[in-house]
């Protein structure tokens, strides 16, 4: 099974923890972000592993694994960093990471066997994580349902009202060939300008608006995403409670370099 990481971007939110390197190489419990995602994506099956490069892509260099590159990453949101490496979304089914987050090797086995074309991951505890990383847990959620069957029917939405929230879309997804062909007839049918602003929740709801079915994989907790120094003190103290459990990259195979 093949995964790639999206890892173009610059983390502009990161303040000082970001500042000239890429966001994957921020640091949690000592260790860059890319190697629990390495970890994960291995031990969830992945036999290779492939980087989409962009802002300060000479800092991202670790052995054994596929590289991609968005020389465009400044003017571009992720699709089109996801575009770069369209061979290996033509070829097989691929799990697709964000840069930016982390989660357990058995999610990514969970998603890897999970049926559908596209299958995205959702936390359906996200209220006990936002509550600890917001004042104001809804200012940063977005709408997230689905049916009862677990196909998506709405994501990425502001909304006030905590009932159109069932969960929040985690960045980990599976594409196959099929979900990769319908994206390049939709990006096919866009302006120049559209595609470089398009992001992925954007997709998905483009893909739902043609009735492209998108199921969805349910898990509790176990992951996070890293927007601000304040996230990293987070993760660390849950961390240090025993709340939250981290993949080891000391028992993989490859460690990304610093």
């Amino acid at each position: 099974m093949r995964a790639i990481i999206l890892a173009a971007g610059r983390g502009s939110r990161l303040g000082h923890l970001g500042a000239n390197r890429p966001k994957c190489l921020v640091t949690l419990e000592g260790k860059p972000l890319i190697e629990y995602q390495l970890a994960a994506l291995q031990r969830g099956g992945a036999n290779e592993i492939g980087i989409v490069r962009g802002y300060r892509a000479e800092m991202i260099d670790v052995p054994g694994l596929a590289y991609f590159t968005n020389q465009r990453w400044a003017e571009t949101n992720m699709v089109m960093s996801l575009a770069t490496a369209a061979s290996w979304l033509r070829d097989g089914p691929v799990i697709v990471s964000y840069a930016d987050i982390f989660y357990p090797g058995e999610l990514v086995r969970r998603l890897a066997d999970a049926p559908g074309p596209l299958v995205i991951s959702y936390d359906r505890k996200w209220r006990d994580l936002w509550a600890r990383r917001f004042a104001d847990p809804l200012a940063d959620a977005e709408t997230f349902y689905t049916d009862a069957a677990g196909r998506l029917l709405e994501i990425g939405g502001k909304t006030d009202r905590i009932e159109e929230i069932q969960g929040q879309y985690m960045g980990l997804l599976k594409f196959t060939p099929a979900a990769w062909s319908a994206v390049e007839t939709l990006l096919g049918e866009l302006d120049s300008a559209s595609r470089d602003r398009l992001d992925m929740t954007g997709l998905l709801r483009r893909l739902l608006i043609t009735n492209f079915a998108i199921n969805t994989l349910a898990t509790d907790g176990q992951w996070g995403e890293i927007d601000n120094p304040e996230d990293v003190a987070l993760y660390e103290s849950m961390v240090r409670k025993g709340e939250l459990l981290l993949e080891n990259p000391d028992q993989t195979t490859t460690a990304a370099g610093q």
